[in-house]
C-alpha cells in the first residue's frame, strides 16, 4: 500500500495537482491528475492506494487529458474521427484513452463523420475550385467511409459542376489565347483532370466555351507563335528553315492550312 502524503496545486496550471506518495521509503512525486479526476476518485492526503487503484486514477487522468486536448482541437473547425485519433496519436495519447474520448464525443455529438462530410462538401464547392473526385480523395484520406462520403457527394449536382467547370475554363482560355485552340484544349482538360472534375464534365465545359473560332483570333495566335520561330530558326534558309517552322507550329496544335497561310505572309513582308 501507499499513502497519499501531500497534494499540491500546480504553478503553472491551477486545475492539476501534483500528487505526493509514501510507499514505505519516504515521500517522493508520484503523478499529477486535474481536478475532476481528484473529485471523482475523492483524493486527499493520508489515503491509501493500492496498485490497481493508482492504474484506475491514470487511466482516468489519461482519458480527461486527451479529451481536453480533443476539445482543443475541434475548436478550431469541425473534425473527422481519424483526424482527432491521429491527431491525439501524435500528441502520444495512448489508444484505450483514446478509444474512450472518441466514444464520449460521438456521444456528444462533438464528432461525427456523416456531419463533417456534408458540412465538408458544402465548404469545398463554396469556396474551392475543386471537382468531385479530388474532394472524394480529401474525404477518404480523413478516414470518410465510401457510404458517407458518397451521400454527401450527392449534393454536388453535375449542374454546379458543369457550371463550375466552365467559369474555370473561361478563365483559363483568357490566360491562353496565344496558343493554338487544340493546345488551349488541351491544357484545359489537363486543368480541369487535375482539380478532380471528371471527363464528361471536361468535355461540356470544353463545348460550353468552344464558341466559333474565328479565322482572325486563330491566325492572330499563329502570327504571336510564329514570329518568334522565325527568329529562333533565323540561322537557317531555304527548305530546311521553312521545314523547321513548320515542324515547330504543327506540334503547337496548328493547322496545315494555317501553316502555309502564315508562311506566305511571313514570305511577302
Amino acid at each position: 500500500m501507499t499513502i497519499i502524503t501531500k497534494i499540491t496545486t500546480q504553478q503553472k496550471n491551477t486545475d492539476r495537482f501534483n500528487i505526493f506518495m509514501d510507499d514505505g521509503t519516504g515521500e517522493k512525486y508520484a503523478f499529477s491528475i486535474d481536478s475532476d479526476t481528484l473529485i471523482k476518485f475523492q483524493l486527499k492526503k493520508g489515503m491509501e492506494l493500492d496498485d490497481f487503484s493508482l492504474m484506475e486514477i491514470q487511466y482516468q487522468d489519461d482519458i480527461r487529458k486527451a479529451y481536453n486536448l480533443a476539445i482543443h482541437y475541434l475548436a478550431r473547425r469541425m473534425r473527422s474521427e481519424k483526424e482527432v485519433r491521429d491527431y491525439l496519436l501524435q500528441k502520444e495519447a495512448a489508444e484505450p484513452a483514446i478509444d474512450e474520448v472518441i466514444h464520449k464525443l460521438s456521444a456528444q455529438k462533438y464528432v461525427n463523420d456523416q456531419e463533417f462530410a456534408f458540412a465538408f462538401v458544402r465548404t469545398q464547392v463554396n469556396t474551392t475550385d475543386k471537382g468531385p473526385d479530388l474532394i472524394k480523395l480529401e474525404l477518404k484520406e480523413k478516414g470518410i467511409s465510401p457510404e458517407i462520403f458518397m451521400q454527401a457527394l450527392a449534393d454536388f449536382t453535375k449542374e454546379k459542376q458543369i457550371e463550375k467547370a466552365v467559369k474555370m475554363a473561361q478563365k483559363a482560355l483568357n490566360k491562353t489565347s496565344k496558343d493554338s485552340w487544340k493546345i488551349q484544349k488541351q491544357k484545359l482538360e489537363q486543368l480541369l483532370l487535375r482539380k478532380g472534375y471528371t471527363f464528361d464534365v471536361i468535355q461540356i465545359a470544353i463545348e460550353e466555351n468552344e464558341v466559333e473560332k474565328e479565322d482572325d483570333t486563330e491566325f492572330e495566335a499563329i502570327r504571336f507563335q510564329g514570329n518568334k520561330l522565325l527568329k529562333k530558326f533565323s540561322g537557317y534558309s531555304g527548305y530546311e528553315f521553312e521545314q523547321r517552322v513548320k515542324q515547330a507550329l504543327y506540334r503547337k496544335g496548328f493547322s496545315i492550312e494555317f501553316i502555309e497561310r502564315f508562311l506566305s505572309e511571313s514570305k511577302k513582308s
